[in-house]
């Protein structure tokens, strides 16, 4: 039981920003520190918690101000974790509500508070400041679970696409390749999709049938792949 003078931790805020393309994959927002401590690494959008906001305000402000990333850019936010070690951040005991962030199309908009925002493939990320290699292996992995019962790529996905596109982004996300056959069998049966009008042509191939999401919004299903 503590027994010592109480000392309140400070309440800061972490944001983890996703976003896919076919060209990058699957990639993270960092931006580069520009004061102590860890002046000059990477790291995830972050910040202090003001008396008298939410967790949830503060993160919209933070990930604006150094991020240059406005939170209604994004098709789904959702409250991650709070992280607690004590001995997180070296200027004393701070404890992080995070944030996952889901969009596409993303360009940060630079301004005088922001801190070079990029987004970082994620196999090539650079070493990470804090704690926020465990935070982002942490969101990836909550990520990856929610492939398997959730439409929750419909907020990294352009308005239409191919099933080549989509399991691109799948086998992006969860880090492996996935059975053709089988990923769209279980996609088209979860009623997650629906089928256009429109094909898309690339060249000498057959053009490919164009798809878009029943809803803009997080839906389950017993019938994605495991």
């Amino acid at each position: 039981m503590y027994s010592g003078e109480y000392v309140p931790p400070t309440l800061t805020i972490d944001s983890v920003v996703f976003q896919w393309s076919a060209e990058q994959g699957l990639s993270v927002l960092l931006i580069q520190r520009s004061y102590e401590p860890f002046m000059g690494a990477w790291a995830l959008p972050g910040g202090y918690c003001a008396a008298g906001e939410t967790t949830r305000d503060a993160m919209s402000r933070v990930l604006s101000a150094k991020g240059g990333i406005d939170t209604d850019r994004l098709g789904l936010v959702e409250q991650l974790y709070t992280f607690d070690t004590v001995a997180r951040d070296p200027r004393g005991h701070a404890v992080s509500v995070t944030y996952t962030g889901l969009g596409r199309d993303l360009k940060p908009a630079p301004g005088d508070t922001t801190q070079n925002p990029t987004f970082w493939p994620l196999q090539k990320l650079p070493d990470l400041a804090y704690d926020h290699a465990d935070i982002l292996a942490y969101a990836l992995q909550r990520l990856r679970s929610k492939l398997s019962y959730t439409n929750v790529v419909y907020a990294l996905m352009p308005p239409l696409f191919t099933l080549s596109q989509l399991q691109s982004c799948y086998e992006a996300i969860a880090g492996r390749s996935l059975d053709k056959r089988n990923f769209r069998k279980k996609i088209l049966a979860s009623g997650f999709l629906k089928e256009t009008e429109k094909m898309h042509a690339t060249g000498a191939h057959r053009p490919a049938r164009l798809y878009e999401f029943q809803q803009q919004t997080l839906q389950t299903s017993d019938h994605i792949y495991s």
